[in-house]
């Protein structure tokens, strides 16, 4: 008998852990808890019925009883059968509702304590960031953007209204306040006075141009890059201090143009492997390797590439010249002047190069 006991004890041992994870989880509990009360009713109701009752005086008996109500019996008790069945059910009934309540008040305590510790520390986390960067908006480019910089390990904070894309955000580990981005309260919760760069990605021309006012406002230092969807938006963003302006469907339209008119050249820069590695390697040194066109009738055009680069400030240099109809030239000559229409491979630093493409400037940009 001694060799069963001590087994007994030991297997009692490797158990313990197991129900002590177990019933430390509320939920579980409130699993456990419903399961066993749905058991406990389900037997003295059948118990009650095979004693005589109808099912529906049964169910009723076993409710009120369960859940302490209090009032008649629908039946007298009379016989030992029924009396041992009644209590029955107020022992091993009422425990289970009073343990059921007792996790549900554990469950809703517990997740709302979670998530106020939760929003606590990400407010203490965004509270101790400095030059870093506020996403307006978690669309489809707010999450595009949101990845480019979490893998370039870029500290940033995204502000969202919509609960889904706040959780979907918070999900993936970013930083995320639920609130109006056209809010000044929302702003400063942000850190704007701190921040190195505002984008801000709303699908709305009218609440980009309102961002861009009140970050302005708030921080004179701040590099605002603001989307628009018409162009007639982005002489307004301008005014409303942004650096930057970013139309999407423009972008798209010249992504398709130099597909066209430069198919070897954007094949061979952004579909070989290799190529996508090397890209990597250039984005974490703050650089990019872009396909430009030179618009006619631009500045651009009828200057020289040693010309060109001199204007940049060091901020690029061009590697490839493409002209329509002709060979690609490879590292072209400085003194090879660039026509209209000809494209240009050219690598840059990031927030130099870049703003040589903008609208206005003498090139317009194709991006990757």
């Amino acid at each position: 008998m001694a060799p069963m006991s001590e087994s007994r004890a030991l297997h009692a041992l490797r158990l313990a852990p197991r129900l002590g994870g177990l019933l430390a989880s509320p939920a579980r509990n409130l699993i456990l808890g419903l399961i066993y009360m749905v058991g406990v009713m389900t037997v003295t109701t059948i118990a009650y019925v095979l004693a005589g009752w109808s099912l529906g005086d049964a169910v009723y008996m076993v409710i009120i009883t369960v859940y302490t109500v209090g009032y008649d019996e629908v039946h007298p008790i009379t016989t030992p059968l029924l009396r041992t069945i009644t209590i029955s059910t107020i022992l091993f009934g009422c425990t289970g509702a009073i343990f059921m309540t007792g996790a549900l008040v554990q469950f809703i305590t517990l997740n709302q304590l979670t998530q106020f510790l939760g929003l606590k520390r990400m407010t203490a986390q965004i509270d101790k960031l400095s030059d870093h960067v506020i996403i307006c908006g978690f669309g489809r480019i707010g999450v595009m953007l949101a990845q480019g910089l979490s893998a370039g390990r870029a500290a940033f904070v995204v502000l969202e209204l919509k609960e889904e894309r706040v959780e979907h955000a918070r999900s993936l580990g970013y930083l995320c306040l639920q609130a109006d981005a056209t809010e000044e309260s929302a702003l400063q919760e942000a850190g704007v006075t701190r921040a190195r760069t505002l984008a801000t990605v709303l699908p709305l021309d009218a609440a980009n141009v309102f961002i861009t006012l009140s970050a302005r406002s708030m921080n004179p230092e701040l590099e605002i890059i603001a989307r628009g969807e018409a162009p007639s938006t982005e002489s307004k963003l301008r005014h409303a201090g942004a650096n930057h302006v970013v139309l999407p469907a423009h972008i798209g339209a010249e992504r398709i143009a130099e597909i066209i008119m430069y198919q070897d050249t954007a094949r061979a820069i952004r579909d070989s492997e290799e190529m996508r590695a090397f890209d990597r390697v250039l984005q974490t040194l703050g650089l990019n390797m872009e396909v430009v066109t030179a618009a006619p009738g631009s500045p651009a055009v009828g200057m020289s590439i040693e010309n060109l680069e001199r204007a940049a400030e060091g901020a690029l240099f061009v590697v490839q010249l493409n002209r329509r109809d002709e060979e690609p030239v490879m590292r072209p000559e400085a003194g090879m002047r660039i026509e209209g229409g000809d494209g240009l491979v050219v690598l840059g630093r990031v927030g130099g190069a870049l703003s040589l493409f903008e609208p206005g400037t003498g090139l317009r940009r194709s991006t990757r």
